[in-house]
Order: C-alpha cells, then structure tokens, then sequence
C-alpha cells in the first residue's frame, strides 16, 4: 500500500515542496481526469479526493438520488459508487509517487473511512474538534466518540502492512479570525489525540493569516510542539493557502498564493494545500487547478534556492521567547491536566472555555473570547474569555463593530488586490463554504 508519509518524506529529502489541491467531482470519468492532469502537475504533487456535502453528512440516499438524476455534486461520493466503480476511477493513478488523501469534513465519518480503507487508500484528514466546531451542530462528545473510532479504524490497517496517515485540521478552525496560538494548540491536541489512538502517521495543520511574520512563528510553534508531543511518529506539517476572503484579481491571487509557498518553505512546512485564481468567484477547473500547483511549486523552489534555512525538524532552533508557542503551549499543557482520556480532556476544555474559538457559533464553544487585526497586521486577541493564557498573551482591547468585522474578513483580499497595478476584471465574488 502507499505510504503518504513516506511520499511527503521522500520530498523533503530531495529539497521538493509537496504540493496539493482542493478537488474532488461527483463523475468517476472526470474525477480520473482530474487526478491524471495534477499528478504531472509539478515535482511533488498529492492527489485529492474531496467528498460531497451529502456524504459528509452521513446522506447517502441524497447523495444517490443526485446522481440518479444527473445533478452534479460538490465532491465525489465514496460511499455511494460500488467499489469496482472508485477502483476504476484510482486503477494506474494512485501509486507511491501520487499518493491520494480522502478529505471530506465529516464528524462521523466512520463509513467513509471504511469505504477508503476498501479501496487500499491510507490517508484522510480531520479531527474531533476540527471536523466537528465549524461545519455543524454534532455535540462534541459525540465527535470525540467518533473520531476515536475511526482512528482505531485507520490503526487497523497497520496490522496488513500499511502505514495509515491522519492530517489534523486543528490549525483551520475559523483561522481567518482565530490567533494562531488556539490554532497551533488544537492541531498539537489533535495529532497527541491520533497518537494514543494507535496512528504513527500524522501531519499538524496551519492556515496562513495576516501576517507573514507571526506565520512563521506560528509554524515553527508548532513544529517544536510535535517534536515534544509526538515521539516515535513520522510526521510534518501542512500549511493551507490563505481560507478566508480570496483576492479578485488574478496577480493579487497568484502572490497571495507565492507568498504561502515562501512562507512554507522558509518556516520548514513540507506540504501545502493550494488555492486558484479562481476562488472567489466560482469552483475551479481541473486546467486552473494544475495552474496553482505549478505555480506554487515554482515558487517554493525559488524560495529553497534563496533560503538557507536548517533541515532540521525539531524546532529546537527556535527562541523559546516565541510569543504564538508560549500561548500554544499554554493552552496544550492546561488541556492535558484536564484528564487522562484526552477526548474527555478535550470536552472538558470546551465546557470551562479552556479552548474557545472566536466567532464560532457552534453550541459547545463558549463564544467568549474575541480577536481583532491590529495595526501591523497581526491577528491578536482582544479577550480571552477563560483561556488559561493571561500570563503570556498581551490584550489590545480593541473589539470589532460590525463594520471592523467586515474589515478584518477582507483585510488579506484588499491587500493583494489594492496594492499591485494590475488590469485584471474584478468578478463580483461567490461567498463559498470553508473548504477542506
């Protein structure tokens, strides 16, 4: 079976940045051709395979009754084609050098996993608070419950010879508005959670923000949390290309898109998950899809050309006086005291607002703390609420108004689109959900 872990470690060794997109349609035919067009998209690419909205939800005969009808789907529906037809679709493209990741955003996801695992696909991603806060109203115990099953799942495979590879998506929650110290904590929580589950495969996640400066402490954070945290397991890190409001213009999307790629390389990422042109304003295409690979591979290699940054994996090369890892760390140690079971631990941080997440709605998130860009573009926090990081996290007082809100969600768009002197048209943009 493929090693995604060994791909992604076969890359770093000979200087490569994986690259990887978001993709996934509901036609086996065109699915194929997406998977074929990326593979020879650049030096190092991961296919994707993304599921549809019914399927993440557990909806198969929606899901069914779509494609009996015709009616395209956002993703491809693994649990609802026969396993001949998804073996079809994978036979002479997934291999070794293109190892496939189902990503789906689901807190039950159980039956998807169980329809990978027959297809001799190894690798997903998400995680019981990242898969379960942003995308619905699942109580938190139940996903906890849930995704401790299903990493006990992917453990299983161990047993005929493969290594199963599990992607926390802890450093996305919201990450438009959400300091990078909750997000660096719950992705480390989230790999310590597959870790006691039984996975030796992991990779920790984070979404680039605001600011270039506190990404790359942020980064190397959380790198210096999974060399303490994660003994004895091969992992990496994942750096997602800007989530929030997209640029409108082409150039203003393509630096947006160079500038992730700089930043995972320079802070010692190995793997990112890109963005097109084309994302505020409609789903891309599989042509503008291999455009962004081969545009963030390009830059990521002028990047290693330029950099002269270690090798090294372990973050000891970082200050301890790193303002996102002492607030990271903060937040990880009082989750960890909570209780031994780190799934009650986790529940419990979310009941006493240990972990809060800013501006999430979700019925277990006790929606008190709050965050705001400051004047150089930092993501910081204007209230805490009862996180357990007042000795290390300055607040700046500063609350959002609904017209600051709006501000701080285009802050990165305005950016890159104002101010570069470009010709390109300006689409009215598509509001689109959070990707995975």
């Amino acid at each position: 079976m493929t090693s995604f872990g060994r791909f992604v470690a076969a890359a770093r060794a000979r200087g490569a940045l994986v690259v990887q997109p978001r993709m996934g349609f509901s036609e086996p035919v065109r699915m194929r051709a997406g998977l074929r067009a990326t593979k020879g998209a650049a030096d190092a690419v991961a296919g994707t395979l993304t599921i549809d909205s019914y399927t993440r939800v557990g909806d198969e005969p929606s899901a069914v009754r779509a494609l009996d009808r015709g009616v395209p789907l956002n993703g491809y529906p693994i649990t609802s084609y026969s396993p001949d037809t998804s073996r079809w679709m994978l036979d002479g493209i997934e291999e070794a050098r293109f190892p496939v990741q189902v990503r789906h955003g689901s807190a039950r996801p159980q039956r998807i996993v169980a329809a990978l695992a027959r297809l001799g696909l190894t690798a997903t991603e998400g995680g019981p608070v990242s898969y379960c806060l942003p995308y619905g109203r699942t109580p938190l115990v139940d996903s906890v419950r849930n995704w401790q099953e299903t990493c006990e799942q992917l453990a299983a495979l161990r047993t005929d010879g493969a290594e199963p590879h599990l992607e926390s998506f802890g450093g996305c929650m919201l990450g438009q508005l959400c300091p990078p110290g909750l997000l660096v904590a719950i992705s480390a929580l989230e790999g310590v959670f597959f870790h006691r589950a039984g996975l030796r495969s992991i990779s920790l996640s984070y979404a680039q923000q605001t600011s270039v400066a506190q990404d790359q402490q942020a980064i190397r954070a959380l790198r210096r949390l999974a060399a303490d945290l994660l003994p004895e397991t091969d992992w990496h890190i994942v750096v997602y290309t800007y989530m929030g409001v997209y640029p409108r213009s082409t150039r203003g999307a393509h630096a947006l898109l160079e500038d992730s790629a700089t930043l995972a390389v320079t802070a010692g990422a190995q793997r990112l998950i890109v963005k097109t042109a084309a994302e505020a304003h409609r789903i891309p295409t599989v042509a503008e899809n291999v455009r962004a690979l081969r545009i963030a591979a390009d830059a990521a290699a002028r990047a290693a050309d330029r950099s002269d940054r270690s090798d090294r994996s372990d973050g000891a090369d970082d200050p301890a006086d790193n303002p996102v890892y002492a607030e990271a760390r903060a937040l990880v140690d009082a989750v960890l005291d909570l209780d031994a079971d780190l799934g009650t631990a986790l529940s419990k941080a979310f009941e006493r607002g240990y972990l809060d997440v800013p501006f999430c709605l979700h019925p277990d998130n006790a929606g008190r703390s709050r965050s705001h860009i400051d004047e150089t573009g930092r993501l910081t926090w204007s209230d805490i609420g009862a996180m357990p990081i007042g000795q290390v996290t300055p607040l700046h007082g500063s609350r959002l108004t609904a017209a600051g809100l709006h501000d701080a969600l285009t802050f990165v768009q305005r950016r890159y689109d104002d101010h570069l002197d470009h010709d390109d048209d300006h689409t009215p943009a598509v509001p689109l959900l959070q990707e995975v």
